[in-house]
């Protein structure tokens, strides 16, 4: 295979780290809405972990950014 086909393919399966990023955090913010909805004054002792489930799902994601770049552009 050539390499850089390879490199591209590389930085193409990375990305899809990306979509599970995106994917995880709607379910993290459908879920709370979902549970605010039902239990509307357990949802205030929920938005820290809603804000920390955030955090992590997007550090994912852009972790998974960088991989792809230094692919494209490092190597």
């Amino acid at each position: 295979m050539d390499p850089v086909a390879a490199k591209y393919l590389g930085a193409g399966l990375a990305c899809i780290g990306m979509a599970g990023a995106a994917v995880g955090v709607g379910n993290i913010f459908g879920q709370f809405l979902s549970g605010a909805l039902r239990n509307p004054s357990a949802a205030d002792g929920q938005f820290p972990r809603l804000i920390f489930g955030f955090a992590v799902t997007e550090a994912l994601g852009i972790f998974s950014l960088l991989i792809a770049l230094l692919l494209l552009f490092a190597v």
